[in-house]
């Protein structure tokens, strides 16, 4: 299998996926703005997301993929599909405890994350009755993630892939249909993300039928307990569970920060977290995804010159792609927001804020993507503890910059922290990776450094002198500003493209067969 053919396949459909979640975010901010609801709203569906990404994307596929591989390469098929349903039949049995806990103590989680809004009872109100409609999303959507685990180890990326396309699809649909008149409610949105996770699990289970692999949710819990892979799982997943924790109890504190700002902070936050959710996703999460499984097949097999092969093409092929998108968000934060939301209530001054906050995201794209091609590195081999404590140290530094940054940057300097501790997050992983001779950097290093490096001056200073010379805020430019932004994206695409063609640089020499 050629990797950069499959990573080309993911990040298209991952792509796809953002471009539907953008129309879904260019209708929410025309019919909502950034206004009491929307801070609601993004507040309330953050919770059900945290726990997604600790019971689901996070913990629970990092402890689950490697074991799941090692026993798809080792043992027999009936073996295999024995630890799926035991792993199902726990998972799913505990989703159902946490989502029914949720709705019941939805007060308390909306107090304990967003203390300030309780001196604003509308929007109090609001967030918890949002938060009843959308929990039982973090049991759908967690079981997507075991069907996508399972299919990703099969090197079904497609379908997993295509997936999150459905939960704007349910947005878009939602909104045309229900949000109608000068004061849609805000619940149309809650709705919209139960029947979106509804939709993903559906979608999945005729890939998992056609490879065998369909798992089985049984209602005695004695014989799942009692099988040795779900024990390891189980044991991988303690120290998971804290290094993701840790990224979440960050997240948290930084909800709890945004609570205190003015009215439109978190939606401002949002917006900009929205346009970074393009470059992380197609390119951060579709490396992860692609290398975690073989990184695991490599390592169940003893093969060390493959592993270390497959890390270095997936930090080149990062810094190849990520340095460029960073620059670009920095240097047209403004053209991109005003072009995609400056509609309907969504104001030049939330223009204005909500650039602010992409800049300050953008300094950290480079480690947010890095993060996701190294810390495999140490989840294939089963390794999560090591994660776990660059994670504590990380956490530490975030919230220090927090205090430090909130007060002069506001809302931006909740941002930037998040950017920042992203970059020693995969500082710190790298010199791990490097220390415990898990990777050591194949030769060719200093030429790809220097080369990147002039492209990036050269791509720098084109998107700024094209952008600057057109008004983005004026009014009724709306297809204008699109056609602009267009042709001044196109031109940096082409001159970084050019650049590195002229330097040497060939698309031949990115492809990894395994």
């Amino acid at each position: 299998m050629n990797l950069l053919k499959t990573l080309a396949t993911v990040s298209g459909l991952t792509l796809l996926s953002r471009i539907s979640g953008l129309v879904r975010d260019l209708l929410t901010a025309r019919l909502f703005g950034a206004s009491l609801m929307t801070d609601a709203f993004f507040l309330a569906f953050s919770l059900p997301n945290l726990l997604r990404r600790l019971f689901a994307e996070g913990a629970f596929s990092q402890a689950f993929v490697p074991i799941l591989g090692e026993y798809k390469g080792r043992k027999s098929e009936d073996e295999t599909r024995s630890l799926i349903d035991d792993v199902a039949t726990i998972l799913a049995w505990v989703l159902l405890a946490v989502t029914a806990l949720g709705v019941l103590a939805a007060p308390v989680l909306i107090w304990i994350v967003a203390p300030g809004f309780s001196a604003d009872p509308p929007k109090f109100a609001t967030a918890v009755s949002l938060l009843r409609i959308m929990f039982p999303y973090i049991g759908f959507i967690s079981l997507v993630a075991l069907a996508g685990g399972i299919l990703n180890t099969w090197a079904r990326f497609s379908v997993p892939a295509f997936t999150p396309v459905l939960l704007n699809l349910s947005f878009i649909v939602s909104m045309v249909v229900f949000a109608r008149g000068d004061d849609p409610s805000i619940e149309v949105l809650g709705w919209a993300v139960l029947g979106g996770g509804v939709l993903q699990l559906a979608f999945q289970v005729p890939a998992l039928m056609k490879i065998g692999m369909l798992p089985r949710i049984r209602v005695d819990l004695r014989a799942a307990w009692a099988d040795a892979g779900v024990r390891r799982v189980l044991k991988q997943m303690g120290p998971a569970v804290l290094g993701v924790s840790v990224a979440q109890v960050s997240l948290v504190i930084n909800r709890v920060f945004q609570s205190f700002l003015g009215t439109g902070s978190i939606s401002w936050l949002f917006y900009a977290d929205r346009l970074m959710e393009f470059p992380t996703g197609m390119l951060g999460v579709a490396l992860g995804t692609i290398l975690l499984p073989y990184l695991s097949r490599a390592n169940a097999a003893e093969r060390h010159d493959d592993y270390n092969a497959l890390l270095d093409w997936g930090l080149r092929i990062a810094c190849l792609l990520a340095l460029p998108a960073a620059v670009a968000l920095m240097v047209l934060a403004l053209p991109l927001i005003a072009t995609m939301f400056h509609h309907g209530r969504f104001g030049a001054e939330d223009v204005v804020m909500s650039a602010g906050a992409l800049r300050a995201y953008a300094v950290g794209l480079p480690g947010l993507i890095l993060v996701k091609v190294l810390a495999p590195g140490f989840y294939a081999r089963q390794d999560l503890r090591t994660p776990v404590r660059i994670a504590l140290l990380v956490l530490l530094a975030t919230q220090a910059m927090n205090v430090a940054f909130i007060g002069p940057l506001k809302h931006a300097g909740l941002a930037l922290a998040i950017g920042l501790g992203a970059c020693i997050n995969a500082s710190l992983l790298f010199r791990g990776l490097r220390r415990r001779g898990i990777y050591t950097p194949l030769p060719g290093w200093g030429g790809f450094a220097w080369r990147i490096a002039v492209a990036l001056v050269m791509l720098g200073g084109t998107l700024w002198l094209a952008a600057s010379s057109f008004d983005w805020l004026a009014d009724g430019h709306a297809w204008l500003r699109v056609a602009v932004l267009a042709g001044v994206v196109s031109g940096g695409i082409a001159v970084y493209g050019l650049t590195l063609l002229v330097l040497g640089f060939r698309p031949k020499d990115f492809k990894r067969r395994v």
